[in-house]
């Protein structure tokens, strides 16, 4: 069972930034490819940003492009989220998955196998 626990989220004004964090608790995190994605209040959950496990290929989405980006650290089995130029429209629930094996960066939330449970990120006008 893979265990990914976020963290970083918080109230921020327009305009600032966020670094979210996820941890996973298994090796397989080395060889996995990672992802986030975000739910706001009555919307679907959408993609933002994926890397495979390498972290040389990453891909986002054009709402989230040039403002946020994606790595990983594999040693500490972490992976980051970096928010600049925050809108409030970038409000939700941030999830990171993982897809265990997969050697592609992945954009469908059928890919990932493993979900953390959220942290907030609030952005104010």
């Amino acid at each position: 069972q893979v265990q990914l626990v976020e963290s970083g989220g918080g109230l921020v004004q327009a305009g600032g930034s966020l670094r979210l964090s996820c941890t996973a608790s298994v090796r397989t995190f080395s060889s996995s490819t990672m992802g986030w994605f975000r739910q706001a209040p009555g919307k679907e959950r959408e993609f933002v940003a994926t890397i495979t496990w390498t972290g040389v290929n990453t891909y986002y989405a054009e709402s989230v492009k040039g403002r946020f980006t994606i790595s990983r650290d594999n040693a500490k089995r972490t992976v980051y989220l970096q928010m600049n130029s925050l809108k409030p429209e970038d409000t939700a629930v941030y999830h990171c998955a993982a897809g265990l094996n997969l050697l592609r960066i992945g954009v469908a939330q059928e890919t990932y196998d493993y979900w953390g449970q959220g942290t907030q990120v609030t952005v104010s006008s």
